[in-house]
């Protein structure tokens, strides 16, 4: 990977836990492009955005985000999903994409994202 930033979406519905999100991927030397806390945004960025990434809460309002995801893994985009249900809650199909259990430190949030783009969906 070249020394160019990777952009990350954060597609979460919590402002307090975006802003926190932001500042750790900040720290971490990632590039946050866009935070989504809608469905219906988060899909609409997922298809226009450029991105390498995506940290995405399985849940938004009461809402699944299996769409969201559909989209970013039809775009070979990397996803981790952060859930306070755990990986217990996604779908057999997201078997294999990185699952952070909220709340998580900087350091499990990093081994999710090497996860994540050393293999990201087909």
């Amino acid at each position: 990977m070249s020394d160019r930033k990777l952009k990350v979406l954060i597609v979460e519905d919590e402002a307090i836990v975006a802003l926190h999100l932001e500042d750790t991927l900040t720290e971490l030397g990632y590039e946050v492009v866009a935070t989504a806390g809608r469905v219906d945004n988060a899909k609409r960025l997922a298809a226009t955005l450029q991105l390498d990434l995506a940290i995405v809460d399985l849940n938004l309002n009461g809402e699944r985000t299996d769409a969201v995801a559909d989209v970013l893994a039809a775009r070979g985009i990397a996803i981790v999903f952060a859930t306070g249900y755990g990986a217990a809650a996604l779908e057999k199909r997201w078997a294999n994409v990185p699952t952070l259990q909220k709340p998580f430190q900087s350091a499990e949030l990093e081994r999710a994202i090497a996860r994540a783009v050393q293999s990201p969906p087909a």
